[in-house]
């Protein structure tokens, strides 16, 4: 009695907890109905009641319950036997069978009919609040599992990242920093605006770590990866016959990212129709998977991404204005690697140490002079071209210098021949080298930003840093 009453009490922590989950109730005793109605709706989000298969039927093909509360002697159809069609069909909900006459038979027909606990009554408000906790429970770790199962298939030679995932301590670096820890505790959605190679996946990864929802899961998806006709269901989820192909219901994307963030990179590659759908789950906070006329609760932080301006793709008439203001309460700039090559030593380092245990081969050296012809090239795949530079050096056993990342200009070329002291630093040469380019443009700062490879802002960063 007592534990029931701690339970019953605990009511309001449970709900913070579940009221995102949905369960049929299906048993032909109304006491026993209205017992685990009053029990299960003040935690839940939604509970639905049957009398019987036939009652259910129409509760099951028209959404997707989490949990199913299943009596085992019912009229018509047994309890056994319509779990075991529903395995059949599919449908994967959690189910926790009732009987009130159980052996040791009927248990086991139970468990390889596909259900997740078993219940005998009469049974207490612990005994069913604990089976429901049992059953949430292996729901969140199978959805974790088939996040963890589709990241390690999709992403295999991805690095690992730190909590903060950011290399460098650039200006521009640091004041990305700064935004991070500032959005990262906000449950509004984030835009990450950058070109191609910039790291847009590491920063929507650092949003999650750094956010309350860093032990819920984060889940990816590459909006130009899927095909036009599978988008929404593979967001949305879709039943059992929704249309050609669907041999079994599925949830979708936003389902097994409950709780957590939902990375949608190249965003602006949506159709125009999934568009709409999409403004509408962030607005209603629901989906509708394909085929279905009922709406799942999901508490989801989006977070998107584009290495298109979505400002020209509104104005080109590609992309829907209200999603992208609904998109950009937060938005991110990621900064090319050419605005950053302050940071290019540590990124090298990096990447060096990341790789070179995964190919099995010793770390290359990287001379001064290489860095300074690397900080003066303009990097149009940004941080992935750089990645993929050290990782070719890693495999050759030396960094070639015979390619535009590397090519040393004629200032700088002096210090490979030994016409400049081997032991000046990096920072030393490369700022001689910027003041050569800058006495060779008479001052022009464009002219000289344009020939180093550098943006304005960039180099009068750098001649302020000297006092100049």
């Amino acid at each position: 009695m007592q534990q029931d009453e701690t339970l019953a009490a605990s009511g309001n922590a449970a709900a913070k907890q579940w009221d995102s989950y949905s369960v049929l109730v299906v048993d032909d005793e109304p006491g026993m109905v209205n017992f685990i109605k009053r029990a299960l709706e003040s935690r839940c989000g939604s509970v639905h009641t049957a009398g019987s298969v036939e009652a259910a039927e129409p509760l099951v093909a028209q959404q997707r319950f989490d949990l199913i509360v299943l009596d085992i002697s019912l009229p018509g159809m047994s309890g056994v036997n319509w779990l075991k069609q529903l395995r059949e069909r599919g449908v994967n909900s959690e189910v926790i069978l009732m009987t009130a006459f159980a052996d040791v038979e009927t248990a086991i027909d139970a468990l390889r009919a596909g259900a997740s606990d078993f219940l005998l009554k009469p049974f207490s408000l612990a005994q069913l609040i604990n089976a429901a906790r049992r059953a949430f429970e292996r729901a969140r770790l199978e959805a974790e599992n088939w996040v963890l199962r589709r990241e390690v298939a999709s992403h295999a030679s991805r690095s690992k990242v730190s909590r903060d995932g950011l290399i460098g301590h650039s200006a521009a670096i640091t004041e990305l920093r700064g935004l991070l820890q500032r959005f990262a505790p906000m449950p509004s959605t984030v835009l990450i605006q950058g070109e191609s190679g910039t790291g847009k996946e590491v920063v929507a990864r650092a949003l999650h770590q750094l956010s309350p929802r860093a032990n819920a899961s984060f889940v990816p998806v590459n909006c130009a990866a899927i095909t036009q006709e599978l988008i929404e269901s593979e967001l949305f989820g879709h039943l059992k016959g929704a249309y050609t192909g669907a041999a079994a219901s599925r949830d979708g994307l936003f389902y097994y990212a409950r709780g957590g963030t939902l990375f949608l990179d190249e965003v602006a590659e949506l159709p125009l129709a999934i568009q709409a759908k999409l403004l509408r789950v962030l607005e209603e906070r629901s989906i509708r998977p394909v085929g279905s006329e009922q709406e799942i609760k999901v508490d989801v932080r989006v977070i998107a991404a584009s290495n298109k301006p979505l400002a020209d793709e509104v104005a080109a008439g590609r992309f829907r204005a209200d999603l992208y203001y609904r998109l950009q309460v937060l938005e991110l700039a990621l900064p090319p690697l050419r605005e950053r090559t302050e940071d290019l030593p540590e990124l090298v380092a990096h990447f060096m140490d990341l790789l070179s245990p995964a190919l099995g081969v010793a770390p290359v050296e990287v001379e001064p002079a290489l860095l300074v012809a690397m900080a003066a090239y303009d990097w149009p795949g940004n941080v992935r071209e750089l990645k993929n530079l050290i990782e070719r050096s890693l495999i050759l056993g030396y960094l070639p210098q015979d390619l535009p990342a590397t090519r040393l200009p004629p200032a700088v070329g002096e210090l490979a021949t030994g016409a400049v002291p081997a032991e000046e630093s990096l920072s030393q040469v490369e700022t001689r080298h910027i003041r050569a380019v800058l006495a060779a443009c008479a001052g022009n700062k464009s002219e000289a930003a344009r020939r180093l490879g550098i943006s304005r802002k960039t180099l009068e960063r750098k001649c302020l840093s000297w006092g100049e």
